[in-house]
């Protein structure tokens, strides 16, 4: 592996993924102002002349709740533009990465998710995904879609950002009860996923950080951990809320989607760090600074 192009360099994963490969690779990134994947002649026109060996593919259209008003946009982006991503690869003999998400299950279940099990979208955005990896795999079985959840990093704001910094300034904090995920540091992802190429994964594979939580566990950590390194923090308790009083959300969230990565350790012998870790060191060495 030489040359990689990672699309979506200005999203958590994508810029995580740039600073850390191009320290032995030949990176070549995207952001969205530069190849916007709602613009498909863009894309050939960007890639065909340019030679890789590896193409990961962050950008998707993530916000659910548009989605579900701009079903077609969803797809050209979500789907069709990975479809051809997939065939430029497939054309140069390189190998796609394409990144997809927890929601493509139902969350129904409660045990952990593996790549086994079947999906059921509640969503446009969730159906559109599971397109694409449909998609980049009819193109080539020797592809990689890379299912995350609950993704956050030092390079955009994410769930945890947004708590903490509602926590600063307010004595009262909630968050969803009954909602469960695992969370997925971009740190931990970005070296599993260069274990998991290197290991010449294909398919499906679920990767996140070990263990489990609601958002509002996951919150009461965040702000814990804050104060314990001298964060100053209004709120000192996360109160519950329902995916019920979510009156604001317009798409379907599915409840439980633990990911499991037993198929990830399984190919590389390395087993993800539980997420309170991966939190505490976050906070410790990102938000501790700002």
């Amino acid at each position: 592996m030489r040359s990689i192009i990672i699309i979506g360099a200005n999203g958590r994963l994508g810029a995580a993924l740039t600073r850390e490969y191009q320290r032995a690779f030949s990176v070549k990134a995207f952001a969205r102002s530069q190849l916007d994947l709602g613009k498909l002649d863009q894309i050939r026109s960007t890639l065909s002349e340019t030679e890789f060996d590896l193409l990961v593919n962050c950008a998707a259209l993530t916000n659910v709740d548009y989605c579900e008003s701009h079903r077609d946009e969803a797809f050209l982006i979500n789907a069709q533009a990975a479809r051809l991503l997939a065939e430029i690869c497939s054309a140069k003999s390189a190998r796609m990465i394409d990144i997809s998400t927890d929601y493509v299950f139902d969350g129904k279940q409660n045990t952990s998710y593996i790549e086994e099990d079947p999906p059921a979208p509640l969503s446009v955005y969730a159906e559109s995904k599971l397109a694409g990896e449909k998609e980049v795999l009819t193109v080539s079985p020797k592809n990689l879609v890379v299912r995350l959840s609950w993704v956050f990093g030092p390079d955009k704001p994410s769930f945890i950002d947004h708590i903490i910094q509602r926590a600063r300034e307010n004595e009262t904090v909630t968050a969803v009860a009954d909602k469960f995920s695992s969370p997925t540091y971009t740190v931990d992802a970005v070296n599993c996923l260069r274990l998991a190429w290197e290991n010449d994964a294909q398919g499906i594979l679920h990767l996140c950080n070990s263990g489990a939580c609601s958002w509002q566990e996951w919150a009461q950590y965040a702000i814990d951990i804050c104060r314990s390194v001298g964060i100053p923090m209004k709120a000192e308790r996360v109160g519950a809320l329902s995916l019920a009083d979510m009156k604001n959300f317009v798409a379907r969230r599915p409840a439980h989607t633990v990911l499991s990565a037993a198929k990830f350790s399984a190919l590389t012998g390395v087993q993800p760090r539980h997420w309170r870790e991966a939190v505490a060191e976050y906070i410790s060495v990102h938000v501790s600074k700002k």
